[in-house]
C-alpha cells in the first residue's frame, strides 16, 4: 500500500507523468480574487477507499486547509495537507504524511513546498523553493537518515508541486476546453520534474457515498506503468461542475484491485454547492 494514502487522496498528477513535448504548456495567467475557485478558510476531507474481490474498505484519509496570508506587499495561498491511516490499518501499513506549499495568489505559481512522509517506517522528505523570475527550483531531497541532497532543478511556467498544481487544476477555463482536449502541465517531486496532462472528457453525472448526486466535469490521465499502476488504465477524476470545482471521486485500477478517494467532508466553500442535485 506505499504512496497509496496520497495517491488517492490527493493529486492523481503524481502518478500521471507522460512522455510529452517539454515545449508543451498551460498558459499561466494573472487572475482577479473573483476568478478563484477557492477561498481563505476552505477545509477539504478526502477518504481512501481500496476494493480488491469482496474487499471494500475505507484505509484512511487527508484533510486539507488553506489559508490566505500576507508579507510584505505579496499576498498568497497557505495549503497543508495531513494523510493517515485509519488506527486498524496502522497495524499494516501506517501512513503519517505532512504536506505544505506557498503559492501566489495572483497566478498560483508556486513560491514554497515541503513534505514529510513517513509510509510504513520509510521515511522521505523534499523542500523546495521556487524562482518566479526564472523558473528554476532549489530541491533538497532527504531519504530515511541519509544526509540531505540539494540540487537546481529547471522548470516552466506551469511546473508546480503537488499541492499548489491541485489548486491551478481547480481553476482551470473549461467553458474553453473542449470534449477529449488534452491538458499539458508539469510537477516537480524528489529530484526531477516531469510532464504531465489531464485529458477532458465531458460532463457526467455522479453519486457521490455519503454525499449525494453531483453534476461533473470528468477528466481523465494515464499513469506510467510501476510498482502500483499497471500502466494500461486510466485514473478518472470527478469534479463538481460548478465555481468551486472540487475534487468529488478519484479512481484507478491498480495492479491488485482498485484504488478510489471520494469527497468527505467539506467548509468554507467559497460559492454555493449548485452541482449538487439530490
Amino acid at each position: 500500500m506505499k504512496q497509496l494514502l496520497f495517491l488517492a487522496c490527493f493529486l492523481p498528477a503524481a502518478a500521471i507523468a507522460t512522455a510529452q513535448n517539454d515545449t508543451l504548456c498551460m498558459p499561466i495567467r494573472d487572475l482577479q480574487p473573483d476568478e478563484l475557485a477557492f477561498a481563505d478558510g476552505e477545509q477539504l476531507t478526502i477518504v481512501a477507499n481500496y476494493t480488491w474481490g469482496l474487499i471494500n474498505t475505507d484505509v484512511g484519509e487527508a484533510t486539507m486547509r488553506l489559508s490566505q496570508e500576507r508579507f510584505r506587499d505579496t499576498t498568497y495561498f497557505y495549503a497543508r495537507a495531513y494523510a493517515k491511516t485509519y488506527k486498524f490499518y496502522d497495524n499494516f501499513f501506517m501512513v503519517r504524511d505532512v504536506y505544505e506549499a506557498r503559492f501566489f495568489s495572483r497566478n498560483l505559481r508556486p513560491i514554497y513546498f515541503h513534505r514529510s512522509i513517513n509510509e510504513g517506517g520509510y521515511l522521505m522528505k523534499n523542500t523546495f523553493y521556487f524562482d518566479d523570475a526564472n523558473y528554476a527550483i532549489r530541491a533538497s531531497v532527504q531519504r530515511k537518515t541519509n544526509p540531505q541532497k540539494d540540487t537546481l532543478l529547471q522548470g516552466k511556467s506551469c511546473t508546480f508541486d503537488l499541492i499548489s498544481l491541485l489548486y491551478n487544476s481547480r481553476n482551470l477555463d473549461f467553458t474553453n476546453i473542449v470534449k477529449e482536449q488534452i491538458i499539458p502541465i508539469s510537477f516537480v517531486i524528489d529530484e526531477g520534474v516531469y510532464n504531465i496532462y489531464y485529458r477532458y472528457l465531458g460532463k457526467e453525472t455522479k453519486k457521490i457515498n455519503g454525499l449525494g448526486t453531483f453534476n461533473c466535469l470528468l477528466l481523465a490521465a494515464r499513469p506510467v506503468a510501476g510498482e502500483v499502476f499497471d500502466g494500461r488504465n486510466e485514473i478518472r477524476i470527478w469534479i463538481t461542475d460548478d465555481q468551486n470545482h472540487i475534487p468529488l471521486l478519484i479512481e484507478t485500477p491498480i495492479i491488485v484491485g482498485k484504488l478510489s478517494a471520494r469527497l468527505g467532508k467539506f467548509s468554507g466553500l467559497k460559492y454555493p454547492l449548485k452541482s449538487k442535485v439530490k
